[in-house]
């Protein structure tokens, strides 16, 4: 990839990298797995501070992604609520609704848990898992855009904190006008805070 390459080039190259990586994260065993997890989960739990009162926008854990649940758990006996996104639509923003490990779930079009009904609500802090993200804190995601086009219009914007093993980090994304920084990242190693310049 250099300055000559086309939009094209790029949804290629991204396509190409998302696999391997995601590859490289199925390939971890359990145990490594559930480390890197907590690892991550001290992390948040370091930046966000005391969840009382506020919601976080969670995710349920797919194709080797972290898995936050027990993190989550935590967050709901501190005061804090949970919410999972849904997808209502194709090429629409996400939607979140309250989630908690008793609420019941249906699956959607992925085959992924989300609630089935509740209450809509625009979360405080949003946790984005990510395929790959570089230093900008530039998320490589799944390709779907959704999360793009959900901070596009989540208002008032929350806190966005990608999430995800630092094994996944590379040089850059290759931003396209359309990507939309996260505030920080956090790996089971550190937590990247993206420069306000």
């Amino acid at each position: 990839m250099d300055a000559s390459s086309s939009f094209a080039d790029i949804l290629a190259w991204r396509a190409a990298e998302r696999r391997r990586l995601i590859q490289r994260r199925l390939a971890l065993d359990p145990d490594t797995r559930r480390d890197r997890a907590a690892g991550i989960a001290e992390g948040l739990t370091r930046l966000i501070g005391t969840p009382r009162g506020r919601i976080i926008g969670v995710y349920w854990p797919v194709r080797g992604e972290p898995d936050l649940r027990p993190w989550s758990a935590a967050i709901l006996r501190s005061g804090g609520r949970c919410a999972l996104p849904v997808v209502v639509e194709k090429n629409a923003p996400l939607v979140f609704r309250i989630w908690s490990p008793d609420a019941p779930m249906a699956r959607d079009a992925w085959n992924i848990p989300v609630p089935a009904g509740g209450e809509e609500v625009v979360p405080d802090i949003l946790l984005a898992p990510v395929a790959g993200f570089d230093r900008a804190c530039f998320r490589l995601g799944y390709g779907g855009g959704f999360f793009d086009r959900t901070l596009a219009v989540l208002s008032p914007r929350p806190l966005v904190i990608g999430v995800g093993h630092a094994a996944a980090e590379i040089a850059t994304i290759h931003p396209l006008p359309h990507d939309i920084p996260m505030d920080a990242i956090v790996t089971e190693r550190e937590t990247i805070r993206r420069s306000a310049a």
